[in-house]
């Protein structure tokens, strides 16, 4: 018989936390009361998993002992088998269940794209991505607000970021880190030669307030005006805002509002995002383990993914994918993709904590 993963430790959790939600003090911080309710429920789940296994397995018990019995020996079989399939479908659900949660879940997320080598034909994909994630977040209900912009001449986007907010956001584009290739003719392009270009996708974790406190006194304002492709102003107002941190020397730039003091609140969600995202950084190379994910680390210069389209071709190359519906994904049918680098991650987070894949 096959043995079950030890629980204890989520179990003294899951009292651990029953007892916190039993204090009518703990929600008066609806934060943490959700953040303990839900923590509650996962761990609730593991338990109920592992006593269904448990029950089945001295169903087992209780029915191998009709094996000698002629008359039941092939009923006391049957039901064996039927217990040992049911056995192994909890084991997998038990098994996922135990995987660690990932702490940035249920994060809005911040996307930023920028144009990478290939000019004008560079800064036109960069606009291609940005709108096949709008279009990807509309097909999820989820809302997207652009935080910067700076356009190219030729229409496209030199850089973008945007905050995209709804459920399951972070979990579901956190794998687009990284350099993202496009192989095609170009507008611009007589002879109809084929070029390759790339664009840069980062996404972060949006961060609270709580978690990234920034001091005043770090930051380094300047103000000036907005202005569009070519230099063309675009106000007459001094309402663009550039900020600089000086502990880290990361410089962020928003003119998207007419509003200064709404160009320096967009600055300071972007930079609290990369802040949060350079600690996390600096967390995972001390703590790092020594294994290779087969999804890729989300660092900018891992070329991640092909969009081929004199072959009408996706390929992610992280997984060795491909599919020939360059057009449906670019229209925001993500969901191929999305799905297939979950599920590679969650195999291989099992075979490393214990072996067994789904």
């Amino acid at each position: 018989m096959e043995e079950i993963p030890n629980i204890e430790p989520f179990r003294q959790r899951y009292n651990e936390i029953e007892n916190k939600l039993s204090d009518p003090m703990v929600f008066k911080d609806t934060g943490l009361a959700s953040d303990l309710s839900r923590e509650h429920n996962r761990l609730g789940t593991i338990i109920d998993l592992h006593t269904l296994i448990s029950q089945r397995q001295s169903q087992i018990l209780e029915a191998s002992e009709l094996i000698d019995d002629e008359e039941f020996a092939d009923t006391a079989k049957a039901e064996i088998d039927q217990l040992n399939g049911q056995i192994c479908s909890d084991k997998k659900k038990l098994l996922l269940a135990m995987l660690p949660i990932d702490p940035d879940e249920g994060r809005n997320t911040i996307l930023e794209i920028r144009a990478g080598a290939g000019g004008d034909e560079a800064s036109l994909f960069a606009g291609d991505l940005f709108r096949m994630y709008c279009r990807y977040a509309e097909n999820k209900g989820w809302s997207t607000e652009c935080l910067g912009q700076n356009m190219s001449d030729s229409g496209g986007f030199k850089e973008v970021i945007f905050i995209v907010k709804g459920k399951e956001v972070w979990t579901k584009l956190k794998f687009e880190s990284g350099v993202h290739r496009v192989q095609r003719v170009p507008v611009t392009e007589a002879s109809g030669r084929i070029h390759t270009s790339t664009a840069t996708v980062a996404v972060l974790p949006e961060a609270k307030e709580v978690e990234i406190e920034i001091d005043n006194s770090d930051l380094e304002i300047s103000v000036c005006r907005a202005s569009g492709p070519g230099g063309q102003g675009v106000n007459t107002t001094d309402s663009a805002v550039q900020l600089l941190h000086k502990p880290s020397g990361i410089n962020v730039y928003c003119a998207d509002e007419r509003s200064q003091l709404k160009n320096k609140n967009k600055a300071l969600t972007v930079l609290r995002s990369r802040l949060l995202k350079k600690k996390q950084g600096e967390e995972k190379a001390k703590y790092a383990k020594e294994r290779k994910d087969q999804v890729g680390t989300g660092d900018r210069s891992e070329r991640i993914r092909t969009y081929n389209f004199p072959q009408s071709r996706i390929t992610d190359h992280r997984i060795n994918y491909s599919a020939h519906s360059l057009t449906e994904t670019l229209m925001g049918d993500m969901d191929h993709l999305v799905d297939i680098l979950a599920n590679e991650d969650r195999n291989e987070k099992l075979k490393e904590l214990t072996g067994f894949e789904s």
